[in-house]
């Protein structure tokens, strides 16, 4: 067979600041509904929200419709089992001088990863997981036709395999952060200051209005990927929409879970406290066979996280040793319904998808694949010859606020994170298995299906 290798006062005033560390925001709307909330980036590169509607349910089932006769009747219908072999695909790709079709660069359609199989004798690298036809919602998102859920897309996949590339064993971190600057935490602290116990609910408009102005835009910075990629995008549009919903600006997608603001008691926090929230995978739910030329990617992908800080009168930050429950509650509750609200925002079925991606060009790089393989990546690892640089990297985001009165005390909530260490995912502590037969005899049932030709098959 042919080779294809090659965060003012107790009493009145509290302030919490919450911050994080990761990306942008997204559609937050269930399928199938008119509106959906997004972002856009201007021409200063600010990340601002963004509403998308759909003039009208024909409209939709019309723009279904045109994207299903683009599409082949194999790959428009649901396959619980698609596989797709990178290789082949990358070889694809250069047979057609550059040339990228939809088919291509939405990976035939692939929504989750399952597997990934290496086969040295055929240099394949395959993925194999469920997959249907797509269309672009009103926001632009490329989702699928029956469920509404976002496909892989294969320029994240070759910002995963970068990052992870052949010949290194760096260990790498892919995320992001959105943080106030030093100097916007010190003005607001001095606004805090003139403020004093004064503040009175006819004030809330100015508070937060001068909250707003003294933290001024906060700063984006993108780790471990390029940040004029989707990649890139996804992960500051994740991050800026679970801020938006932990403070109340933003409607929780999930009947019966509380924002942070809704749970927080104003009473019980310093004045100066910030808090951070972060996306992290969730690493325990990979099984790798006795051979490592298979894994498996089992149950939930991400889960947010806290970790609390002081805010200082320069700006500066120290974390603390002691959760807020009402942090703890959110983030919890986030991590409990996430796949609900991926359902519903498919801005986390992305981040969900892209956690998967980079767990895989992980692995592929740590137990040596490319070598097995002689794949060098030659055309996905030259920017010359396949571009991922598509897309307006955010550097900054507006401040987000919001104030609720409970009693005679105020709160008044500022909102981030994304990190992804994902060579963790194969610790002996977080490996569900290093010694998994069935992944193994998972990977040899495909073998047997592996076609002649053609980069993708049910």
């Amino acid at each position: 067979m042919l080779s294809y290798s090659q965060a003012l006062k107790k009493c009145f005033l509290p302030i919490l600041l919450l911050v994080g560390a990761l990306m942008l925001a997204q559609t937050a709307s269930a399928q199938d509904t008119s509106s959906y909330a997004g972002v856009e980036i201007d021409a200063q590169n600010v990340l601002k929200m963004q509403t998308y509607v759909e003039p009208s349910m024909e409209s939709l089932r019309m723009r279904k419709m045109s994207a299903s006769r683009e599409i082949s009747k194999d790959l428009r219908e649901f396959n619980p089992a698609r596989a797709v072999s990178l290789t082949r695909l990358e070889y694809e790709i250069a047979r057609n001088n550059g040339i990228v079709t939809d088919e291509v660069r939405y990976m035939a359609g692939l929504q989750r990863i399952d597997y990934v199989f290496v086969y040295p004798e055929t240099g394949d690298v395959v993925l194999v997981g469920p997959a249907e036809g797509w269309y672009k919602d009103v926001s632009g998102r490329v989702v699928g036709l029956t469920t509404g859920q976002p496909v892989l897309r294969l320029d994240d996949m070759v910002a995963a395999m970068r990052t992870y590339a052949p010949n290194s064993k760096e260990a790498k971190v892919i995320g992001c952060s959105i943080d106030p600057t030093q100097e916007g935490l010190a003005r607001f602290q001095k606004f805090q200051q003139q403020i004093g116990t004064t503040a009175v609910p006819s004030m809330t408009e100015s508070i937060v209005k001068g909250s707003r102005e003294a933290l001024g835009l906060q700063k984006v910075s993108v780790l471990g990927v390029d940040p004029q990629t989707h990649f890139a995008k996804v992960l500051v549009e994740a991050d800026y929409r679970m801020k938006l919903m932990g403070i109340g600006l933003e409607k929780i997608p999930c009947r019966g879970m509380k924002s942070f603001v809704d749970s927080v008691s104003p009473g019980s926090v310093a004045r100066n406290a910030l808090f951070r929230w972060y996306f992290v995978p969730d690493y325990e739910r990979v099984r790798m066979s006795p051979d490592k030329l298979a894994m498996g990617l089992e149950g939930k992908s991400v889960k947010l996280v806290g970790a609390d800080e002081m805010v200082t009168s320069d700006g500066s930050r120290k974390e603390l040793a002691v959760s807020d429950p009402a942090s703890k509650q959110f983030t919890q509750g986030f991590t409990r319904n996430y796949d609900r609200i991926a359902e519903s925002a498919p801005v986390y079925a992305e981040l969900r998808n892209l956690v998967d991606m980079a767990v895989v060009a992980a692995f592929l790089q740590e137990t040596d694949a490319y070598g097995k393989l002689d794949w060098e990546l030659v055309y996905f690892g030259d920017e010359n010859k396949f571009s991922i640089q598509t897309e307006r990297a955010p550097e900054f985001v507006e401040s987000a606020v919001t104030a609720v009165w409970r009693g005679n005390t105020l709160t008044t909530p500022i909102g981030g994170g994304v990190e992804i260490f994902a060579k963790r995912a194969f610790t002996e502590e977080n490996l569900l298995s290093a010694n998994d037969t069935t992944v193994a005899d998972e990977q040899k049932s495909a073998e047997a299906e592996l076609p002649e030709e053609g980069w993708w098959w049910n």
